[in-house]
């Protein structure tokens, strides 16, 4: 991880190094429910306060273009995709203090709590999830699958410099299925980091998914998903992602009821 960091924070850190370093990180860190009208979407009780889960860090693949990258479904599985803004945790962040806002958000830009951002694709296995759900089951599973986290390149902290005015979508076949601004996540940056470094550690390269907005669906194998971020109404390079879906082959896994 040392060895990691030095190389992000050296001046010819290249862009195409993003995967290698982000499969570094000790845990991706999940915001779920955080956008109003997608909590509606899936029939779910809105949270007093910050919730979050776990993804292994062995779920996130390359997004490389519709013919390198893939994200494998198992079989079974109801297959479903969720566009989300990633923060890259720039250093060590324990019982980070969030009750001013103003001086939140300086104390992450201006120290770099933040070291840069991406474009993620939080994929899901929602017939899994639901059976969790009903039984008070962790989502691990339907969470974890290989393949399952598809991310962009970094994108420099500059480019997005108000990440709660950012406009994030994604495609399924050329089709727009998620298209919303990051100003309606219901509790913002800084609270997110403040609640999960209250219960664990955030440490340099670690990965905190921020939730994503309504439209989330399906997808079938041969689908090919895009995603991206907006600022300003320009689209960020860095922040794109295409990606196919395939058939996982050569594993016993196929879903049954727990």
């Amino acid at each position: 991880m040392a060895a990691a960091g030095k190389q992000v924070a050296a001046a010819g850190f290249k862009s195409s190094d993003s995967w290698r370093y982000m499969r570094g990180c000790s845990k991706v860190v999940c915001v779920g429910r955080n956008y109003a009208d997608h909590i509606t979407e899936l029939e779910n009780a809105r949270p007093k306060q910050p919730f979050f889960f776990l993804k292994p860090s062995t779920s996130i693949t390359k997004s490389l273009g519709k013919s390198e990258s893939h994200v494998y479904r198992p079989a079974g599985v109801d297959l479903h995709y969720e566009v989300e803004l990633a923060v890259i945790v720039g250093k060590t962040l324990r019982d980070l203090q969030a009750e001013n806002e103003a001086s939140a958000m300086w104390a992450i830009q201006g120290k770099s709590t933040i070291m840069r951002y991406a474009v993620a694709i939080d994929m899901t296995a929602r017939n899994v999830q639901d059976e969790a759900k009903k039984k008070g089951l962790p989502w691990t599973i339907a969470k974890g699958f290989d393949t399952f986290l598809p991310m962009s390149r970094f994108i420099p902290k500059q480019a997005i410099p108000d990440p709660h005015n950012a406009h994030l979508w994604l495609s399924v076949n050329n089709e727009m299925r998620q298209s919303d601004s990051t100003k309606l996540m219901l509790f913002q940056i800084p609270r997110l980091l403040s609640d999960i470094s209250k219960v664990m550690t955030l440490r340099r390269a670690d990965i905190v998914l921020t939730g994503t907005p309504k439209g989330v669906g399906p997808v079938n194998t041969g689908d090919v998903m895009r995603a991206g971020i907006k600022v300003d109404g320009q689209d960020i390079e860095e922040g794109n992602i295409e990606i196919s879906v395939k058939d996982r082959e050569g594993s016993s896994y196929n879903f049954s009821e727990t």
